[in-house]
């Protein structure tokens, strides 16, 4: 009897990006196929169009921010439900061709976020080189591989020297040694994995016109309930011009009590919800669970108003 075929994961590539050593974090990894995309949108399509059983895909960066290519697609078109998330320290390194030489590096490739997070160090170290924005990091490291390529050297992963054969010219250049970037397993929509205790809700938020409180009416839903919001940010729809929508992550499980009563009531003041899924929290904290809207409270509470309306007050 034939096998069980290994998953199909899709990732943002080429190979030798941080999102591949991210995903290579997923012990499932290790069993399946792993295939590089050159877009977020590629990479999520994939799982759309049914020929990758989920991707990864970075969604924000402790320095430098969210990554707003990745906010707009799962926005909109097929829903898409994020099933895990990733927290990766990120360092990046001086990548180049074997035999070169630092005082000689004149064109620098790299990602405008990586590049970004080393500026200090490659104006102190690099102040007359050139730098030459890439796709990726690891496009940028296959930009400095290639032999009397356009640029002499790449900001990259430590992963994509050992993926190009690339010699590493200085380590750990990044400015803040404590940034790290969090990525996200994304698949087709299913029931949410069971709640741990320690799990963060992800949705978009549409709101039904621009008036004043809009903003107020989406917090409260949230407020009221106890549920702390650890990301919120405004993205434009496309629409028009001053349509925004929410994307918003929170503490908890759509199975919280508290959590669902606050997806329904978006659901009743918001143009449209789109919920992205509940999953464990990678760094495991738990919520601090104020008096009045725990489950037990939540579950004495429908418990009265059914003996008020049966009479049995």
């Amino acid at each position: 009897m034939p096998g069980t075929p290994p998953a199909r994961y899709a990732y943002l590539g080429p190979e030798g990006t941080f999102t591949e050593a991210a995903l290579r974090t997923v012990p499932a990894a290790a069993r399946a196929n792993l295939q590089p995309y050159a877009s977020v949108l590629a990479a999520l399509d994939a799982v759309r169009h049914g020929e990758a059983d989920a991707a990864m895909v970075p969604l924000e960066n402790s320095v430098e921010g969210s990554v707003n290519a990745t906010l707009d697609e799962l926005a909109t078109g097929e829903p898409l439900i994020v099933l895990r998330e990733v927290l990766l320290p990120v360092s990046f390194a001086l990548l180049a061709r074997p035999g070169t030489e630092l005082e000689k590096v004149r064109r620098v490739a790299t990602h405008p976020h990586a590049e970004a997070q080393c500026r200090r160090w490659l104006t102190t170290h690099l102040p007359d080189a050139e730098f030459i924005p890439a796709p990726s990091t690891g496009a940028a490291a296959a930009l400095a591989a290639e032999p009397g390529g356009e640029v002499d050297a790449a900001v990259a992963a430590p992963i994509a020297g050992d993926r190009y054969r690339l010699a590493v010219l200085a380590a750990d250049i990044g400015d803040n040694p404590d940034a790290i970037t969090r990525f996200v397993l994304v698949g087709r929509p299913t029931a949410p994995p069971v709640a741990t205790g320690a799990d963060k809700t992800s949705l978009v938020a549409f709101i039904a016109d621009d008036h004043p409180g809009a903003l107020l009416e989406v917090l409260t839903e949230f407020a009221v309930r106890g549920i702390n919001l650890t990301r919120i940010e405004s993205r434009p729809t496309g629409e028009r011009f001053g349509h925004y929508c929410f994307s918003i992550d929170c503490e908890g499980h759509v199975d919280d009590a508290r959590v669902g009563e606050a997806l329904m009531g978006l659901r009743r003041v918001c143009a449209d919800v789109r919920f992205l899924g509940s999953y464990a929290r990678a760094d495991g904290n738990k919520p601090r669970v104020r008096p009045g809207v725990s489950d037990v409270e939540f579950r004495d509470a429908t418990a009265w108003l059914a003996r008020i309306r049966d009479g049995r007050a």
